[in-house]
């Protein structure tokens, strides 16, 4: 049985996760991307998402983190104690706090925008786009037909190496052989691009008339109930960091 969450409009788990995303970037301190993150993984608990999907899908995220406050540990603002320095690099209270404040605030902004997207079908986000966004259609059905093709790059790289490989012509040098193959997918995907809108114009795609949809995107309580999570999530973080004193307009 799938999750509550996954019985979501996926128009409501975006809007979810831009309200977390738009309360954290008001500011950056310690408190509020800890309250957030902290939130967030007690409201994750709830989901009943497999540990192994979990860490899996957001392992992207703890890896960039870390990096990001490692960055701004070396280059960030200096305040405070120089504890180490060398070349540009110069290591101090103030550049640690940013740095610390920053790599939370990746995590509290990456975290639910992946998770919440897990399960989304490219269809089904597409239809939500367009009846309940109210996006315009040719832009959407665009959008979804050259996403459902570029799974199909990967092949035609894989069969333009082989045949290439079975006509001598992969023996030339790897720049030119990389070149050449490069523009071979290139025509490959012009042409598969141009059958796709003929086929498209075909079918009354994007005429001047309104069309109809197979599958109706409908706009539930539970949707209205995740996007109101999501904005408590962001106003109880940044009301903790105002309550601390830790707040840090990033527009001052």
């Amino acid at each position: 049985m799938r999750a509550a969450y996954e019985r979501t409009n996926p128009v409501a788990r975006i809007a979810a996760s831009l309200a977390i995303a738009l309360c954290l970037v008001l500011t950056i301190d310690i408190v509020s991307a800890g309250v957030a993150l902290a939130l967030e993984l007690a409201l994750f608990l709830t989901l009943g998402m497999p540990a192994r999907t979990f860490w899996l899908r957001t392992s992207p995220v703890w890896i960039a983190a870390p990096f990001t406050a490692l960055t701004i540990a070396l280059y960030g603002r200096t305040s405070g104690t120089v504890h180490a320095e060398f070349l540009l690099a110069r290591v101090s209270d103030g550049s640690l706090e940013l740095a610390a404040a920053t790599g939370l605030r990746v995590l509290a902004i990456g975290l639910p925008a992946v998770v919440l997207m897990i399960s989304v079908d490219a269809t089904a986000l597409a239809d939500g786009l367009a009846q309940v966004v109210r996006l315009p259609a040719r832009f959407v059905l665009g959008a979804l037909a050259a996403f459902r093709l570029v799974g199909l790059l990967a092949d035609d790289w894989r069969y333009l190496k082989l045949a290439r490989r079975a006509r001598g012509v992969a023996d030339r040098g790897r720049l030119a052989r990389l070149f050449g193959q490069v523009l071979a997918l290139l025509v490959l995907a012009i042409r598969r691009g141009s059958k796709v809108a003929t086929a498209m114009e075909a079918r009354a795609f994007g005429g001047a008339s309104a069309r109809t949809w197979a599958r109706e995107s409908r706009w539930h309580g539970r949707d209205t109930v995740l996007v109101v999570v999501g904005f408590l999530v962001g106003a109880i973080a940044l009301t903790a960091s105002i309550v601390t004193g830790s707040w840090n307009a990033i527009l001052s």
